[in-house]
């Protein structure tokens, strides 16, 4: 078939670092191979591994085809998937071991599979058996670890471990090295309801969540999310924010907010944040200056009312409006203030009247 290439394509051979990460999305991916096993099903699973030119998907991606055409996850716009399901009914497609392969090369081509003229796309194709530890993956990625999974290409052999350091995904002649599970961190100081709604929604966004909150009363488990009951002084220096790191206060008590932002403004982290109105807030930089001795450029890193100003009402609500901060600030985009333009006017995220 034009356009697919076995084996090592040309330029495919020697180490090759690349940034990735695995989304919650191909995490959903990896559970449904896991049901399909169960049932007996066989699983092709492919990953992106390079890239040339736009891509739909970014490297480390995945897509997984069911024996009998079922697919979940994807790498395309739908094209890509289309021949992969039939290659797999017709067993024409990883049967044995992985196998690399490319889509597009030419415009045409690119054109024909759904990609921007001139993009390409090469996968690493496995089909999946008890040695490729999907189920073990899995429970190490609903648990929030990050992990290091490595690929032999010669038997499809699978090991498993830690990953320390930047996400890569390593492609070579012997082996596949991905790495899985959480790149991002969201450290929340206060266990209250609005905690609860704002932890689940960031699990879906690919962070890993820690709850802080040292009264015994606001503790309540929460799944998929780390919690302790320390100082949050305390486990803002432990936790060493870096600038994959984002620091939000939300008890509105300052005897534990001004300790978390006290540190946290004075480290790495790529977003800080407090939850209360406009006028707290400057009585908050106040007390942070006068008792903590903040400067003012620390102090101007400070997202507060935290959020995004959408009229947000209710924990859920206002949660979606730190999020959407959130996001924007870790992809480098500022949202400028919004405009009222009807309805009935109410207080934005974080109390900001």
């Amino acid at each position: 078939m034009v356009g697919v290439i076995r084996g090592h394509p040309p330029g495919a051979v020697g180490a090759r670092s690349i940034k990735s990460f695995m989304d919650n999305v191909d995490l959903n991916v990896l559970r449904q191979v896991t049901t399909w096993r169960e049932a007996r099903h066989r699983v092709v699973l492919g990953t992106i591994t390079r890239t040339w030119g736009s891509a739909p998907r970014p490297v480390g991606s995945v897509v997984a085809v069911r024996d009998d055409g079922q697919i979940a996850g994807s790498v395309s716009g739908g094209c890509i998937e289309d021949d992969l399901i039939a290659r797999v009914r017709q067993k024409a497609l990883a049967a044995d071991k992985p196998e690399v392969v490319r889509y597009g090369v030419s415009g045409d081509e690119a054109a024909r599979f759904g990609l921007p003229c001139g993009g390409t796309i090469e996968l690493v194709l496995e089909p999946i058996s008890a040695a490729s530890l999907i189920e073990q993956l899995v429970q190490e990625l609903t648990a929030g670890r990050r992990i290091r999974r490595v690929l032999t290409l010669a038997t499809g052999a699978v090991t498993l471990g830690p990953a320390d350091g930047a996400d890569v995904v390593l492609l070579d002649e012997q082996q596949l090295v991905s790495t899985h599970g959480p790149n991002w961190r969201l450290l929340l100081i206060g266990a209250g309801q609005m905690t609860q709604y704002l932890a689940q929604m960031a699990l879906a966004l690919d962070y890993q969540v820690t709850v802080c909150d040292p009264r015994d009363e606001y503790i309540a488990e929460m799944a998929g999310v780390t919690l302790t009951r320390d100082m949050p002084d305390d486990v803002v220096t432990a936790f060493v924010p870096d600038a994959h790191t984002a620091v939000i206060a939300l008890t509105h008590d300052p005897k534990l907010d001004d300790l978390a932002l006290m540190e946290a403004l004075g480290s790495q982290a790529f977003y800080v944040g407090a939850i209360g109105s406009r006028i707290n807030q400057s009585k908050r930089k106040a007390r942070l200056a006068e008792h903590f001795g903040l400067t003012e450029e620390q102090l101007a890193r400070l997202h507060g009312p935290v959020g995004i100003k959408n009229g947000a009402r209710t924990p859920p609500e206002i949660a979606v409006s730190i999020l959407a901060e959130l996001t924007a600030v870790r992809y480098g985009w500022r949202i400028p203030e919004p405009v009222f333009v009807g309805g009935v006017p109410t207080a934005g995220p974080g109390c900001v009247t």
